[in-house]
């Protein structure tokens, strides 16, 4: 029973995290699309928050009413907190290098995540690393690994292997109009895109130990959207002035926000905090170079790109790297348990009521004999 299990919460946790990237790549996708169409920056993330509150809300009241504990002011300075590195930061950020750079580039640059995250969380003694252990030896392999393909992905193209045409009437992919109207600021489009990986990273690992204090997953996310949107509007009332921007005047436009709002923020929030209470924030952070393999395959269907040898390399390495993170996390567990019942089993049986019970009753009887 107990390693059934194991392997049931590691392929929810597994299938969790999939659908976590999975939505989250197609993001990348939306949001190249409602910049290139002229959407704003600050009414994009604003509108986002907006529909993932409405969606959340609700959800929260009545799902974890009994469970949900008691709000006190450091709580709420705490969420408020979280909402500025991981909704107001992360986002803005995230919007302003995409804006400058390029899907594939954005989701490349996350990979940077992995890493940024196991040496805060390793720093705070939130996850513990043993490399003499074959356990700890492999998370660390596995981390390599990952980082490792996407990078080839990215620097490494290798020989042609499809090429998907785009008869679009526009002649040539979404992917290199944005490249060619922004590569003049390639460099700050870097700048932004590494304060956005900072920004995410410090709010995997915050959330963990909020986690543990507030553990309403859902109270927690609706909170955190409150907050970033109160934060974004804040901004937009200096930067955002022009009601026209606040329109949105084509379909387009409507779809690029919904599935924001929805998916990115509702969904994707929601499936990140529960896949952090289950696994921590190194093993969600980990799985982010799935990123740049999804939203590559995404380009090539959906934006014409082309699918190099290097791209299947990298997937390789991915996959490697990410298998063997999920093996040290699980050996990690089994030896947990273990230790746990050693200790359980060494302790004294005058600690059990009745075995106290037996020994007396049969001394009683020795004195009487």
């Amino acid at each position: 029973m107990g390693k059934e299990s194991i392997v049931s919460d590691k392929m929810k946790l597994l299938l969790g995290l999939l659908a976590l990237h999975l939505c989250f790549s197609g993001f990348h996708i939306v949001s190249s699309v409602a910049l290139n169409i002229g959407v704003s920056k600050v009414v994009y993330p604003v509108y986002r928050n907006i529909i993932a509150l409405l969606l959340l809300s609700p959800l929260a009241y009545f799902l974890e009413k009994k469970e949900r504990p008691p709000l006190t002011f450091s709580l709420l300075v705490q969420f408020f907190l979280l909402a500025l590195i991981g909704v107001t930061a992360n986002q803005g950020f995230y919007l302003l290098g995409l804006y400058y750079a390029s899907p594939t580039f954005a989701s490349a640059m996350q990979n940077s995540v992995p890493a940024i995250t196991f040496i805060m969380a390793s720093a705070l003694r939130l996850e513990h690393i043993n490399i003499a252990r074959r356990h700890g030896l492999a998370k660390v392999l596995g981390t390599i690994a990952s980082i490792g393909g996407a990078t080839v992905i990215t620097l490494y193209k290798g020989p042609l292997l499809l090429h998907l045409s785009n008869n679009s009437t526009q002649g040539y992919s979404l992917e290199e109009e944005i490249s060619a109207k922004k590569m003049q600021n390639w460099t700050w489009g870097c700048i932004y895109l590494l304060g956005h990986c900072l920004s995410w990273a410090s709010w995997l690992v915050f959330q963990a130990p909020v986690l543990k204090k507030y553990p309403a997953k859902l109270t927690l996310t609706s909170f955190t959207c409150f907050f970033g949107l109160i934060q974004f509007l804040v901004i937009a009332a200096f930067v955002e002035t022009d009601l026209n921007h606040w329109k949105i005047q084509s379909t387009e436009e409507l779809f690029t926000i919904l599935y924001a709002g929805i998916v990115a923020s509702g969904i994707v929030f929601s499936l990140q905090t529960w896949c952090i209470q289950k696994g921590g924030p190194v093993i969600v952070a980990v799985f982010q170079p799935l990123q740049t393999l999804l939203v590559a395959i995404m380009s090539f269907i959906f934006l014409g790109d082309q699918l190099y040898s290097g791209g299947v390399i990298g997937a390789v390495l991915i996959m490697l790297g990410l298998y063997l993170v999920l093996w040290g996390k699980t050996e990690e567990k089994k030896v947990e348990s273990s230790a746990k019942e050693e200790d359980t089993l060494k302790e004294p049986l005058l600690d059990d009521p009745e075995s106290r019970d037996v020994e007396e009753g049969a001394a009683a009887a020795s004195d009487t004999a």
